[in-house]
This record gives C-alpha cells, structure tokens and sequence, in this order.
C-alpha cells in the first residue's frame, strides 16, 4: 500500500491520508440470477412464511375469515408489523366480499400483489446529481454492518463501471478507519482517511475535493454509528452535510441508513426516530440471510415510506444486493404469486 499526505484546507492541524490500494479483480459475477440470490437470502423468511401459508392453503377452498385470520397470524410472524398486517388484510377483506376469493391459489396471487405495492410504493430515493461526484452518506446505530456496507457497496459501484472514492468518516468508533481501509482494498478503490477522534467533516472536506479532481463519479461516506439521542453526533452530522452542500449544490445526494434486519419491529422504531432527524432517501437491509422475519421489509416500505435500496445476504464482496420487489415477493411466496 502507497501511502501520501494530502493536507486538509479546512484545518491545517488535521491531516487526511489518502490510501491507494491496488485494484483487485472485479467482484465475480456468478451465474445465478437476482431471483436465485434473493431466494437463498430469504430462505428462511420463505421456509416460516410458506410453512404458515401452505396450512392456510392447504385447507382453504373457499376463502373465509377463518383463513383469513390464519393468514394474518402468518404475515405478523414474519414481521410484516401490525399496522402493515392489518392494512393487507383490511384490502383482501373488502375483496372477499365485493368479489369474492375463489382459492387459496387466487389468495396467494392477491398477496404477491399486495407485498409488490407496497414495496414499489416509496418515492425512488436516488436523485440525480448536476456535478460529480455524486456523494452519498451510509448512517445509522453500530453494530448493523454500516462500514461493511461502505466497502461493498463501492465493490458493487465499481462493478457497474462507476469510478469510486471512499471517506473514512467515522473517527468515532475505535478500528473504524483500519476495517474500512481492509474492505476499500478488497474493493479496489482508494480511500481518503484521517487520525482517530479527528473532524469528520475535514476529512470529507479533503474527499470531495479529491473526487473533484480526479473527476470520479462517486463518492461514498461511512460516518460514525449515532443514536438519535445522540445529540451532539446528530449535531456532527448536520455540520456534514452542511460542508457538502457548500462544495457541491444538492450533496449528500442520497442518505442511506443501514438497518440489521434481524432486529425486527424493534429496529424498525429506532430507525424511524432516526429517519426523522436525519433525512433519510433509502434503506440498506442488512442481514438478510439471517432471519425468519424477512418481512420486515415490507413494513419498512409502508411504515416509513422509504424504499428498500440494497439488501445484505452474506459475508463476502459480491454479497450486497440491489433490491428488487417483484423477485423479493416470489422468493418469498413462489412464482406463482408473479
């Protein structure tokens, strides 16, 4: 690894280093499809619901209340949330008595329509920047995967031909800056870094400008984890984005917070107190792969009125998904809900 000083113009007492790594082979393109990777990281959302759905299936022929409760019994279970569960079967209800649901078949199918609505519901969150780079923030509570996330999706990026620069933003949380410097190697991009406890808002200061130079696309933020009663973090993060703007009208171009979505409901109340202060575009479900409650992504769709942008199925590079609705929803109840 090269190694260079690259002076801060806001604060001369602290010192941005850049990193240069060099660049490994692109993330490996596998041969499965989005629907085959979606099915596998939901397989256990899939192997809850289905178990639940299949029952109600099973013995339904007409559909009635009865089966209609055993289905709300199923979509809490997965964590679709009461408010989320109720307005689905408030809407499959009404269609029970205007036209009626001839089988268990034709309710799968409503459900698959439903699930798809919701989730294509929020507004798209990615908007469009009138000069490079484009810059975008990951926030959100430690211990969810944000500085993981940083460094795949910048792999991710990378593989979709974007030229890529990551800020080392978190001077908060100790080994922060060395696990990123690790993962922006693995993604083979460069990263502009200063000393533990230094101003988050220098560095990004140096970041933006470096990304300007070289006339990079984009420009990815890893800042410190916060809570929203973390006043003087949430403060910290204001005075970012502020520095942002002032360099580049319209940066941060898209806030993402990082959501683990083994937490469930619980995290999803923490994240829409978050989401309040902070001025969230989209969600990073990390994670996945290991719930039963993979539901929760419907509720956050609903509840928050935010789109799910990526989800997190795994530990390696090549593990952060674009989210897609239609192959989320059949990975969950089977292609005959499509």
């Amino acid at each position: 690894m090269i190694s260079r000083l690259f002076g801060s113009k806001r604060n001369a007492s602290e010192t941005a280093t850049e990193s240069a790594v060099q660049a490994p082979p692109e993330p490996e393109v596998t041969s499965d499809g989005l629907f085959t990777r979606m099915k596998q990281a939901v397989s256990r959302t899939r192997e809850s619901l289905a178990a639940k759905l299949d029952d109600v299936l099973a013995m339904t022929r007409t559909v009635d209340e009865d089966a209609l409760e055993r289905l709300e019994a199923a979509l809490l279970t997965s964590d679709l949330g009461l408010a989320t569960t109720t307005a689905i079967l408030h809407d499959l209800r009404d269609r029970a008595r205007r036209q009626g649901i001839q089988s268990g078949n034709e309710l799968r199918q409503l459900l698959g329509e439903q699930l798809r609505g919701i989730l294509l519901s929020p507004p798209a969150g990615e908007t469009a920047a009138e000069a490079s780079p484009r810059v975008v923030f990951l926030v959100g509570v430690n211990g969810t995967g944000k500085t993981t996330t940083s460094g795949k999706l910048a792999a991710y990026y990378r593989s979709e031909g974007k030229s890529v620069l990551l800020c080392a933003a978190d001077t908060f949380r100790a080994a922060a800056i060395e696990q990123l410097e690790v993962w922006a190697a693995r993604s083979g991009v460069e990263l502009i870094r200063t000393r533990q406890g230094g101003d988050p808002s220098a560095v990004l200061f140096d970041s933006i400008h470096a990304a300007q130079t070289r006339n990079l696309d984009l420009l990815i933020v890893d800042t410190a984890g916060r809570l929203h009663t973390k006043s003087g973090l949430m403060d910290e993060l204001g005075k970012m984005r502020r520095t942002a703007a002032r360099i580049i009208p319209g940066a941060p171009h898209e806030v993402l917070l990082v959501m683990d979505a083994t937490t469930g409901q619980n995290g999803l109340q923490q994240a829409r107190l978050f989401a309040e202060v902070v001025g969230v575009t989209g969600i990073v479900l990390t994670k996945l792969d290991g719930t039963a409650k993979g539901g929760i992504a419907v509720a956050i769709a609903r509840e928050m009125n935010l789109p799910v942008r990526f989800v997190g199925v795994g530990e390696k590079l090549e593990d952060l998904l674009p989210f897609d609705a239609g192959s989320f929803v059949d990975s969950l109840l089977g292609e005959t809900a499509a």
